[in-house]
């Protein structure tokens, strides 16, 4: 069982910065792709940043510019570092990875998310 857990949440007022963080525990082979997703009131889940095992990445348009997502793979982790930060960013973050286990199947678990509010 392979497990996400989010931390770096918070209250902050446009124009702040706020850093998430999503550790990866359990039986764990390797990790490809990770990534960041929000989910707003009412809206669906959207992608926000991925990022490969070899260092790709990719953002939302909403997000390019503002926000930068990196990894530690010593760690099992994956970052997101949000500036300039509007209030449309206002969302639960979740953090979401590939995972491949010894046996060489995948599994894709998402983290409990983690509330980011950002206030004009």
């Amino acid at each position: 069982q392979v497990q996400l857990v989010e931390s770096g949440g918070g209250s902050v007022q446009a124009g702040g910065s706020l850093r998430l963080s999503c550790a990866a525990s359990g039986r764990i082979f390797s990790i490809n792709v990770m990534g960041w997703y929000r989910q707003a009131p009412g809206k669906q889940r959207e992608l926000v940043a991925t990022i490969t095992s070899g260092g790709s990445t990719n953002y939302a348009d909403a997000v390019k510019g503002r926000f930068t997502i990196s990894r530690d793979d010593a760690k099992n982790s994956v970052y997101l570092q949000m500036n300039s930060l509007k209030p449309e960013d206002t969302a639960v973050y979740y953090c979401n990875a590939e995972v491949r286990s010894y046996t060489y199947s995948y599994t894709y678990p998402w983290g409990q998310g983690t509330q980011v509010t950002v206030s004009s």
